[in-house]
């Protein structure tokens, strides 16, 4: 029997970034068209100017759903929404491009709600354009769960031979650990054992991160956070036959785990996870949206204004986020 390849839609995120460059660039890899049958979700016209930054030739066909998609290696299928001005400068924070970024992905959360799509897979927006746009988000993430009106997930990266996942990721580093309860660090453990079980990964080993340097030394920095917050949910999913261990010093755990020892990383706060993500692969890293209803995977870069329009920007994190998006789809 056949398999029918998954469709996803590709948002083109922030227009005055590198977004449409990248897309312009992961569709010139053959490998895109024979994985998947995607789309993107943006503006044609400012996909036809990037193709000028990146020398792409590819017809760009406008679609109005995703059952229109030709969904050949010669074309790159557009679902447009047409919400941008022909003349967007390039590389600038832009309410505009704020603004239409929200609607891109909320057009691809419809179409995945609906099952119209196996999953979204998004190249990045810019937090203050959307919050100049009139959405008041801190990113993707947000957007995501509230229009799936999910209540609890978490961010996942995903680099080469390192997976982190989060238990708090856009609130500042004060708010973040009045956030971190043995429920909250319980539920992401609980979600880690489920997406890499999913994988394939049988009884995946899971280490948690502590909070204060040296995992609180037994009490010697902080004020037993890690006794308080961390311990009872790993007590708890120990007990419920999960390989867990931690509270585990930070500043040697990324190491092991690179080093094989775990399967993924639970991260309290966004910058103990991101950064050792990123220097293992900012080019190759993929960030994925777990706990919610449909699949979404992501670039782990962001809309680098700085060379936007150069046509630069590297795509690799596109293609692999587009790979992940694939494995991940419910097989037809």
């Amino acid at each position: 029997m056949t398999q029918t390849k998954p469709v996803i839609g590709i948002t083109m995120g922030d227009a005055a970034g590198v977004g449409p460059e990248i897309i312009l660039k992961a569709f010139n890899d053959d490998s895109v068209a024979k994985m998947s049958n995607s789309f993107i979700i943006g503006d044609a016209k400012i996909l036809e100017r990037a193709k000028s930054f990146v020398g792409s030739t590819k017809e760009i066909h406008v679609i109005k759903h995703p059952s229109e998609g030709l969904f050949t290696s010669d074309v790159i299928d557009c679902l447009d929404l047409n919400m941008l001005p022909n003349d967007l400068a390039v590389g600038e924070v832009s309410p505009i491009a704020g603004d239409a970024a929200f609607h891109y992905l909320a057009k691809a959360i419809s179409l995945a709600n609906a099952k119209e799509i196996d999953a979204i897979c998004t190249a990045p927006l810019n937090k203050e354009a959307l919050q100049k746009g009139g959405h008041h988000y801190p990113g993707h993430t947000e957007i995501l769960a509230d229009l799936t009106d999910t209540k609890d997930y978490s961010m996942m990266l995903s680099a080469p031979n390192l997976k982190v996942i989060h238990v708090t990721t856009h609130v500042g580093i004060i708010d973040a650990v009045n956030m971190i309860t043995p429920e909250r660090v319980l539920h992401v453990i609980h979600l880690a054992h489920e997406t890499l079980s999913k994988a394939g990964i049988k009884n995946p080993k899971i280490a948690v991160c502590g909070i204060n340097p040296h995992a609180g030394e037994n009490g010697l920095f902080g004020n037993g956070e890690e006794e308080e917050k961390i311990i009872p949910a790993v007590e708890k999913a120990i007990a419920e036959g999960i390989d867990v261990q931690g509270p585990l010093p930070a500043d040697t755990l990324f190491f092991r785990t690179v080093r094989g020892d775990f399967d993924i990383v639970v991260a309290m706060y966004h910058d103990q996870g991101h950064a050792p993500v990123k220097v293992l692969g900012l080019e190759s890293g993929v960030n994925i949206t777990v706990g919610l209803p449909i699949i979404r995977t992501s670039v782990d870069h962001g809309t680098a204004f700085d060379i936007a329009g150069k046509g630069i920007a590297d795509e690799k994190s596109l293609v692999e986020a587009l790979r992940q998006a694939v494995e991940l789809s419910p097989e037809k």
